[in-house]
């Protein structure tokens, strides 16, 4: 089932993991092994999850790679799917051999 406007997961990030712990963005990227920019970047909805940062965000808070990921992916098909009206695309049917 679709979530409806999901999160980006950089919110999620920054209230269920920074926060509780009290963890600054600084510590944070030191602790990730990431620069500052790049977990700020992803903390303020300008960059997404990738493979690598899911595996980073499993060791250090928990959850699983594949759930950090399928977090960033509701996310950005709900944006796509908020426009989908505008891509235009031809239908092609597939016939009977």
């Amino acid at each position: 089932m679709a979530m409806h406007n999901p999160p980006h997961p950089g919110e999620t990030i920054r209230e269920l993991c920074l926060e509780p712990l009290g963890l600054t963005v600084t510590a944070a990227a030191k602790g990730l092994g990431v620069s500052r920019k790049a977990l700020s970047e992803l903390l303020n909805g300008h960059s997404s999850i990738s493979p690598s940062m899911a595996v980073r965000l499993e060791k250090a808070f928990g959850g699983s790679a594949e759930s950090w990921l399928r977090q960033q992916m509701q996310y950005d098909l709900w944006q796509v799917q908020k426009q989908a009206g505008k891509i235009k695309v031809k239908r092609f049917e597939l016939t009977p051999a």
